[in-house]
């Protein structure tokens, strides 16, 4: 490795580690709480399953996937030797913030290896970029632990189809997004075996372990217990509503069972009715597409990338619920898009980038007023919610023009 390469690794590195600390302080100074879920939600639920209190995901439904439970449990190992200094909350935030900061120390290297090429330079830029501008969220939630976790198995999917595969289906155990980019490899990969072999079996080993454990109907809780939930206030669905509420036409209340503000109105119930059998059409669809492609010859590094973001997109814009947190999902296919077709990927990744500057300001700078439906506030998460629209049909375009080698001949 030649000095050139040797500086641009030490820089990369720097800026990662910078990013990574200022974010992780910013947590500590932000309005709303934007450490709020590990605090009030991860430390209480590790705390009673290593007290021996009941476990969730077996001895009660969870929201999660059972797998979510495991780095809180090591955000608690890793906060022990800190509670008699800070005390358990503050230490379970340090403790949780080194174990998302080290799992993407590990996510990075691999990334950039010793002497990354231009597109993994740049990949690695971005993600620095996107990390700094979408704030907290993207290391004080659950979903940070599987941005790493799916960045990996998205890497290796080429030259370790089955270990990437069995990542990313680990990821899906913790957070479902991650299933996409599974999804999306069994089109897209001609060692789709290999990728279907390697879920089945970590899927298998997960389940195996959670009926030893005493589950049964809590095993797949976590899709059970968001069929009856309403619509989020931030969801892309949710927006009209907000500015009926501008209007005083809706209400913005908490849900206590769920842990979320929701939008009251006229309507909104069949909305969100009709949201999750939109997803899954519009998945199906989506992944018929790509199919196609694939059947007609479509190359991996030109079909995976844009088939694994419009389908990540699609969880996001016809989801019921608008989580700050979502936009991390996006991260790692866009990661990978720039380090397999860059060129195509430049637009996406400026859009990402946006979406995680938008949400920011909408949560956690601008919550307090959003809560309040101030109509500045409202318009920003207008913007963003509009610009999720444009990434799935930028994303839905590139799937489209993806070329093939074998094109149809004409009758």
């Amino acid at each position: 490795m030649n000095r050139t390469s040797t500086s641009r690794v030490v820089a990369l590195w720097c800026v990662f580690l910078l990013v990574h600390l200022l974010t992780a302080w910013l947590g500590w100074v932000y309005p709303s709480q934007p450490m709020g879920d590990v605090v009030l939600v991860y430390e209480p639920w590790a705390t009673s399953a290593l007290s021996g209190g009941g476990i969730v995901g077996i001895d009660e439904t969870w929201v999660y996937p059972q797998l979510a439970l495991v780095p809180m449990l090591i955000a608690a190992a890793l906060s022990a030797p800190l509670v008699p200094l800070l005390g358990v909350s503050s230490a379970y935030l340090v403790g949780w913030a080194a174990l998302v900061v080290i799992l993407d120390a590990i996510a990075f290297g691999v990334l950039i290896g010793r002497s990354p090429a231009r597109a993994r330079r740049i990949a690695a830029w971005f993600w620095c970029a996107a990390v700094l501008l979408l704030g907290p969220i993207a290391l004080y939630r659950i979903d940070a632990i599987t941005v790493p976790i799916a960045l990996i198995g998205g890497l290796w999917l080429v030259s370790r189809p089955a270990v990437g595969a069995a990542l990313l289906t680990i990821g899906a155990w913790i957070k479902i997004w991650p299933g996409a980019l599974v999804l999306a490899a069994v089109v897209a990969l001609r060692a789709r075996m290999r990728v279907l072999f390697a879920a089945a079996v970590v899927t298998a080993g997960v389940v195996a372990t959670l009926l030893l454990l005493g589950a049964d109907t809590e095993i797949l809780g976590f899709l059970t217990e968001q069929t009856g939930r309403g619509l989020q206030i931030e969801a892309v669905a949710a927006t009209p509503f907000l500015w009926l509420a501008v209007a005083g036409a809706a209400r913005i209340e908490y849900s206590f069972e769920i842990l979320t503000f929701q939008i009251t109105a006229p309507g909104v119930d069949a909305v969100a009715a009709a949201l999750t059998p939109l997803m899954a059409v519009s998945v199906l669809a989506v992944t018929a597409v790509g199919a196609l492609k694939a059947v007609r010859g479509a190359t991996f590094p030109r079909l995976f990338p844009p088939l694994a973001l419009t389908l990540v997109t699609l969880l996001i814009v016809t989801n019921k619920v608008g989580s700050p947190q979502f936009q991390t999902w996006l991260i790692a296919p866009v990661i990978l898009w720039l380090v397999l077709d860059r060129v195509r990927a430049r637009t996406p990744a400026v859009v990402v980038l946006a979406l995680c500057l938008l949400t920011c300001l909408v949560y956690p700078l601008g919550y307090d007023a959003l809560l309040r439906a101030d109509a500045l506030s409202v318009a920003v998460l207008t913007v963003r919610n509009v610009l999720l629209v444009v990434l799935l049909v930028l994303g839905i375009r590139a799937l489209v023009r993806v070329p093939v080698r074998h094109p149809r001949t004409q009758e």
